[in-house]
């Protein structure tokens, strides 16, 4: 418990020790007095029942510090109204899309675990390995962390699996195992602890974080300021010369708190809007887009597509939403 808030909840020794004489006119005085003013805080203490009493504080707090997640009931409609407001350059990119739905019907741990299978992997063959990776398990509710880690390298890799994603799944499931991880852990830290603890899983970056916050946790004010996409919408947002790097996106998207989630999200759907406008007439095959039911690839895929400024990695947030609970 901090200093300042133990200090206020444990109640004030008595001034004056027990003696067996009475005290003279004066100490019975100033003890009143003192008395009078250990009563008069009495009531700020009496709040405190226990040590849960403080624990509720302090996570209501915290909650209250990141936000509601964008999956309640009107918290999409709140964002967009601030949106809005605060960004008059944003508006007719939201007048020109249907809302972002957010809907996390799988646990935190079943989405890492995706989100591990799926990376540097085309779409169709990512989606193909996790089939045959629930079958192996046994079906969905069986992609537990006990469940993985009796999964030898082996029998990973007759499925599709390389011994480096192995070890990735392996040391997720170690770590939830351990306790260091938890779903409900991982649900209670805040953003930047998340971050901090996540990144920690071997296989799982910066940008792996900032998407799963966004699209499982429904996480509100997440900028991811990397993601090449983000940065190219807001480059056409406010008619740029450059790609701004991601050292000036917080910056830049300043004014889109406490709903930068939702702000990434239009940047998304402006550019994959304006890379439609201008295709050419003998298109490149783009990159498969994910379909509802699926997940986004993680942070090694996109740094490669980031890498060639000729083909623009299109990922579709909102349509994996579905698969990120």
């Amino acid at each position: 418990m901090p200093m300042g808030e133990q200090s206020l909840s444990q109640p004030h020794p008595n001034p004056h020790p027990l003696s067996p004489s009475p005290p003279p006119a004066s100490a019975t005085a100033a003890s009143s007095s003192r008395a009078a003013a250990s009563r008069a805080k009495k009531p700020h203490s009496s709040n405190s029942s226990g040590p849960g009493a403080s624990k509720k504080p302090r996570l209501a707090a915290a909650q209250c510090a990141r936000g509601r997640p964008l999956s309640a009931d009107g918290e999409v409609a709140a964002a967009i109204r601030h949106l809005r407001a605060a960004d008059t350059a944003l508006a007719p990119v939201i007048d020109a899309h249907d809302p972002p739905v957010f809907h996390c019907p799988h646990r935190p741990f079943h989405s890492l675990v995706r989100s591990i299978l799926y990376q540097q992997l085309a779409f169709k063959a990512a989606a193909s390995v996790y089939s045959r990776f629930l079958a192996l398990l046994g079906g969905e509710p069986q992609v537990l962390p006990d469940a993985v880690l009796s999964l030898s390298e082996d029998q990973l890799r007759q499925i599709g699996v390389s011994p480096r994603k192995a070890s990735y799944l392996h040391d997720l499931a170690r770590k939830y195992a351990s306790g260091i991880l938890s779903d409900t852990s991982v649900v209670a830290m805040d953003d930047r602890s998340l971050a901090s603890m996540l990144t920690m899983v071997k296989g799982i970056g910066a940008w792996s974080v900032h998407m799963f916050m966004i699209f499982s946790l429904a996480r509100p004010d997440v900028l991811p300021s990397a993601d090449l996409g983000v940065r190219k919408g807001v480059q056409l947002l406010y008619g740029l010369d450059d790609v701004p790097r991601p050292s000036q996106m917080e910056k830049l998207c300043e004014r889109w708190r406490p709903y930068r989630s939702v702000g990434a999200w239009y940047m998304w759907r402006l550019i994959e809007s304006k890379a439609a406008q201008i295709a050419p007439a003998n298109p490149v095959v783009p990159p498969a887009l994910p379909v509802p039911g699926d997940e986004f690839m993680l942070e090694e895929q996109q740094q490669q597509h980031q890498q060639q400024p000729t083909a623009i990695q299109m990922i579709d947030q909102v349509q994996m939403l579905p698969g990120l609970g």
